[in-house]
């Protein structure tokens, strides 16, 4: 019976000298899926995935790969025996050797028969079909960081851990070869896990995200749940474009003061939100409660707010979209043009700032008022005690 999990992370702890770089990270990778682990330089990813692959020792926890634990605080099994995949930021390609010689460097135990058959599967699988004579510095970056996949996949590893694989290539071509090689390793039912600080790169590659602050995996979903349930500001911040604005929890008057389904809502400067039948959130009508966490310890459905307590909304550029009639108005104060849309940084009357994203001909000269409506699906909510 095959293991339910390809890797398994149980409380795993890395140090460099005695400074925590890695603290408590629990993440579970299933055969086939992909996954990331997003977050900005020195937060502790590479780290984490140097020590999945055997290059790193770990202080507490364990990790299993293929149902057999590969590290814990008194052992650890070599790179070569964990049956995995690795590939980093350059390529490292052998010059002197051919394409298909380089897809072919993991193949000893095959026959010459079965290795040039695969190499040749490899090559195809990859959009190179027809260049295995060929040496790396006769192909583009793009086609080297190809080769470099298929000499990945060669073995028929089951699971791959790449280091920013694609962040000597262009922004376009980075993003065009993630998507192509999610459904690569899909179709191949390799499990996958990429370390990257770009989010749409994140994005197009992973089926789950792991956002790494500080050591910390602060949340690991789906983009979808990371995007629109957040379980922090922090996360709110880094994951796609918004601000906050502050708000003000209260009892919704136009229902009986005693009912039991009384709809708390948050007063903002854009209006009134009803946050009942939200998942994300609970409302107690005593004190809100007393702790002062800078990361809470539950996701947002934990929270409590009390009635009057101020809060902090975030608002996304999707959220808002433009009407000239509207009532609802703001000043342009910054505009970037991006071809198809143009973004908008837009002053509210209480000198609060949101971002938009209109379609470019949505053409709106800097300091013109101009007209809101909103179209607000997931509202996102935290407690203003909550440092950002």
């Amino acid at each position: 019976m095959p293991p339910e999990f390809v890797l398994d992370l149980q409380s795993v702890e890395c140090r460099h000298d005695e400074q925590m770089v890695v603290e408590g990270i629990s993440l579970q990778l299933k055969p086939g899926e992909s996954a990331c682990l997003l977050g900005p330089s020195g937060c502790g990813k590479t780290t984490l995935l140097r020590a999945i692959a055997g290059l790193e020792p770990i202080y507490q926890g364990i990790i299993t790969i293929h149902d057999q634990v590969c590290s814990s605080p008194s052992a650890m099994v070599p790179p070569e025996k964990r049956h995995l995949g690795l590939v980093f930021q350059d390529h490292a390609l052998f010059p002197h050797l051919s394409i298909a010689d380089n897809v072919g460097f993991g193949l000893r135990e095959l026959s010459r028969h079965a290795k040039t058959q695969r190499i040749e599967e490899c090559l195809e699988l990859v959009g190179l079909a027809g260049l295995g004579e060929r040496f790396p510095h006769q192909i583009s970056g793009g086609q080297q960081q190809r080769v470099a996949l298929a000499r990945t996949i060669a073995p028929k590893p089951k699971l791959i851990l790449l280091d920013e694989p694609f962040s000597s290539l262009d922004t376009h071509l980075r993003r065009a070869l993630a998507r192509e090689l999610k459904q690569l390793l899909k179709a191949q039912g390799i499990a996958s896990l990429l370390v990257t600080h770009d989010q749409q790169e994140a994005f197009a590659m992973a089926d789950y995200i792991g956002v790494m602050h500080q050591g910390q995996l602060l949340q690991w979903d789906t983009p979808y749940n990371l995007y629109h349930q957040p379980a922090d500001p922090q996360i709110a911040s880094f994951i796609g474009d918004g601000h906050f604005i502050s708000g003000v929890i209260h009892k919704d008057m136009s229902q009986e003061e005693h009912s039991e389904d009384q709809t708390p809502i948050v007063s903002t400067v854009l209006g009134d939100f009803p946050i009942a039948n939200i998942d994300n959130y609970s409302f107690t009508h005593g004190e809100a409660k007393p702790e002062h966490h800078s990361l809470p310890e539950q996701t947002p459905g934990q929270y409590q707010f009390a009635d009057h307590e101020t809060v902090l909304v975030l608002m996304r550029p999707d959220d808002i979209t433009p009407n000239p009639s509207s009532s609802l108005r703001a000043r342009v104060l910054h505009k970037v043009f991006r071809g198809a849309i143009i973004e908008y940084e837009l002053e509210l009357a209480n000198k609060e700032v949101l971002k938009a994203l209109f379609a470019s001909h949505h053409d709106y000269p800097l300091t013109q008022d101009i007209g809101l409506d909103l179209d607000v699906k997931h509202l996102i909510v935290y407690p203003n005690r909550i440092e950002l």
